[in-house]
């Protein structure tokens, strides 16, 4: 039976901004997404017996029909009429629930497997618009770099991205955040402080790595932080441990840092190790979905 590896890459965000909502209940946003070299790894093998079977070293994800994973398969199972089932293992490395899409770009690896397993000749643009219909983060993770998202997230501009050089501390605590409620704590009409994303967009260009990670904004943790004090208490750490910047990604409670010299980075993950247990020392990546040869 044939089958495929894949890294599937989480994601940052350098700045969130929610501009409105649709009548549907999507927010309108307009945000900077950083692939990063943080990875879970996809296993695909073709089976007999014409059903999806997903399998994980994570017991906080669900293995059946509510996985982003299944949904995936089975989207291009149905459109291709294809007869042969799928054994799926996800084996996480990223954190779970985390505002990193790591949920996103596992769906994003099967779209990618699948229609070269399959030989679908499906371009990236096509995988895009399939990816969509799963959830407003997969069409980014499908291709990774850096992008400023707007609309729902599904309108990606890519720009450059993080220089290779720079290091990326990441911390999650050990807590739950309900991206429903996040959004739903927001108050629209009063957020005070906004990211200048084209100002961004420019220290991206120039690799102002400095001035970018002064001005980085996301809106919602001003819900997240009043949540969780950890938070805050990681940023503190970060920047005692001299990150230039740092900020919580997506709807958290994943918070960065962005980091001049490795050696910091490093001491900083040493400092918070006494606290929390998922730190991660990592960098920029220019690809999301990557398939192992």
């Amino acid at each position: 039976m044939k089958s495929i590896e894949l890294k599937s890459r989480a994601k940052i965000n350098l700045s969130i901004d929610v501009l409105g909502k649709r009548e549907d209940g999507y927010h309108l946003v307009e945000m900077i997404m950083q692939t990063i070299d943080l990875y879970d790894i996809i296993k695909i093998t073709e089976n007999e017996i014409d059903e999806i079977n997903i399998n994980s070293n994570s017991l906080d994800i669900p293995l059946n029909k509510n996985n982003i994973v299944y949904k995936a398969a089975k989207v291009l199972k149905d459109k291709f009429n294809i007869k042969s089932g799928l054994d799926i293992f996800i084996e996480k490395n990223i954190p779970v629930a985390a505002g990193m899409a790591g949920g996103s770009c596992n769906a994003a690896a099967v779209l990618v497997g699948l229609n070269k397993l399959w030989n679908l000749n499906l371009s990236e643009k096509q995988l895009q618009e399939i990816g969509l219909t799963l959830g407003a983060d997969v069409p980014f993770c499908i291709s990774g770099n850096a992008a400023l998202a707007q609309g729902i997230g599904e309108k990606l501009t890519y720009i450059k991205g993080l220089p290779k050089d720079k290091s990326i501390l990441v911390c999650k605590p050990n807590l739950f955040v309900s991206t429903k409620d996040v959004y739903q704590g927001l108050d629209l009409d009063n957020i005070k402080d906004r990211p200048d994303n084209e100002l961004l967009i420019k220290c991206l260009e120039k690799e102002d790595i400095k001035l970018l990670s002064e001005n980085m904004v996301n809106v919602l943790e001003t819900v997240t932080s009043k949540m969780h004090n950890e938070i805050s208490d990681i940023e503190k750490i970060m920047l005692d441990n001299n990150a230039l910047g740092s900020m919580m990604s997506g709807s958290g409670p994943t918070v960065f840092g962005l980091f001049e010299k490795q050696e910091d980075a490093l001491k900083g993950k040493g400092e918070l190790l006494k606290k929390y247990n998922q730190v991660y020392v990592v960098r920029s990546s220019e690809k999301g979905v990557e398939i192992n040869e």
